[in-house]
């Protein structure tokens, strides 16, 4: 086959791109470009020369041709703005899961149109596999680095051009894999922040498009005054770290738009903050609403799903009930579903505002 393979400059996608190689596929290397390495770069040291960098040793040792892409206009008007109106509302956005829905194997693929590939490949910890009635998505066989939750809106089109050659591997062997080859990155760490950041502090992102708007800090359940916040879009549900108060732990439990007050509740009363159900909005399916209502969900992009029931309405709109409460379920993030027996993911949506669960029911 004759493979686009993109390159972020780390092991992950270096390693995909070896594996391919020792299959015989006509590989084409490719690093996307993104707007904000150079619009932002004065915040803080962006690393895209170091991945460019990185990418091109990785192709020159195996004999392929690299092509930088920019796709800076892209990620601004498909990524960057979205995730900017989010804050700006008051919820918290999932820029990554855009990144892949409308830049990877979204503006990149119909990029490519034309050139005659048959796939693009990239180094997503996920797999898919032919289905019955399509193509199904599974989680990666590693379940720490599994990237599901990142991948849950692409489409039969999308998927249909999609290769993940690391799915199948534990992170471990993949690592291995990379001293194996000699890769130049082999001893690279592994890339912990939103896709379009690099380096650049998250509040310093925000600070640039939102500025300040300070207002109050208060105690959820007394009312008290505990201190001042520079935004309220600097905070989101379940955040500990950056409040600034002492006598914690103390988390955020919910935002007041209007009167511009983030209110938090201290780590001891933090059960009784804890939501058991929520509404999923935009949902989508990657194979149809399954005829299932016992699902299990991830509300973050971590190994942990909890078992849930759901109830569909009229609207579209999902309600979702966890079998266990759960604390910083956060409006605009994702919640990603799971068949209640296997790794398939089924799909998701957008958490809209849940209720609070406390000892007299829910607010």
């Amino acid at each position: 086959m004759k493979i686009a393979v993109l390159l972020s400059g780390g092991v992950d996608s270096s390693v995909a791109l070896r594996l391919l190689q020792a299959e015989g596929h006509e590989l084409h290397a490719f690093y996307l470009k993104v707007w904000l390495e150079d619009e932002l770069s004065h915040l803080g040291n962006c690393p895209w020369e170091e991945d460019l960098r990185y990418a091109r040793a990785v192709c020159e040792q195996a004999g392929i041709s690299l092509e930088p892409v920019s796709m800076q206009r892209q990620y601004h008007q498909r990524v960057v703005e979205h995730a900017v109106a989010e804050l700006r509302a008051g919820r918290t956005p999932s820029p990554d899961i855009f990144c892949n829905r409308r830049i990877k194997f979204g503006a990149f693929l119909d990029h490519l149109e034309g050139r005659g590939f048959d796939r693009i490949a990239s180094g997503h910890y996920a797999r898919i596999e032919q289905g019955d009635g399509g193509l199904e998505l599974w989680q990666g066989v590693d379940p720490v680095k599994d990237q599901t939750y990142f991948l849950f809106r692409l489409d039969q089109r999308q998927l249909s051009h999609c290769l993940f050659p690391v799915g199948a591997l534990p992170k471990q062997e993949v690592r291995r894999l990379a001293c194996d080859f000699g890769l130049a990155n082999r001893d690279r760490k592994d890339s912990q922040g939103i896709c379009f950041l690099g380096k650049i502090a998250y509040d310093d992102f925000i600070h640039a498009y939102l500025g300040e708007q300070p207002g109050e800090i208060r105690d959820f359940d007394s009312g008290r005054l505990l201190g001042e916040h520079r935004g309220f879009w600097f905070h989101t549900i379940g955040q500990r770290r950056g409040l600034g108060l002492g006598g914690g732990p103390w988390y955020v439990v919910d935002k007041d738009l209007e009167e511009n007050v983030v209110w938090v509740a201290h780590g001891r009363a933090l059960p009784e903050h804890r939501g058991i159900r929520f509404r999923l909005v935009d949902v989508h399916w990657i194979l149809g609403p399954p005829a299932a209502r016992r699902l299990r969900v991830k509300l973050r992009h971590s190994p942990q799903t909890v078992s849930c029931e759901l109830s569909a309405s009229e609207d579209g709109s999902l309600e979702v009930r966890l079998d266990e409460p759960q604390s910083g379920i956060a409006a605009g993030q994702s919640a990603v579903l799971y068949a209640g027996d296997s790794d398939r993911c089924l799909g998701g949506g957008t958490i809209v505002k849940a209720p609070i669960v406390t000892g007299q029911g829910s607010i």
